[in-house]
């Protein structure tokens, strides 16, 4: 498993991606949207959302937030 820690600040776009790993995403504080295979969801502070594997998604902050994700397995990427 992997976790990483990002804060945002406003109206920060994260491109539309895949990977192969699962990916749990947990807003620790501020507002995000977090689209899934084309449905955007607003998230904030304490929502969580699952993003399976091989599964399109982006992001992009609404308000200062602080983000945390769990990957798996390893991501060698962000070692």
């Amino acid at each position: 498993m992997t976790l990483a820690s990002w804060v945002f600040e406003p109206n920060i776009d994260l491109p539309e991606h895949s990977h192969p790993h699962e990916q749990i995403t947990t807003v620790i504080e501020g507002e995000f949207e977090l689209t899934i295979d084309g449905e955007p969801s607003r998230m904030e502070a304490g929502d969580v959302a699952v993003i399976t594997s091989n599964a399109v998604h982006s992001g992009r902050s609404i308000t200062r937030c602080r983000v945390i994700d769990a990957f798996h397995p390893v991501r060698e990427d962000l070692r």
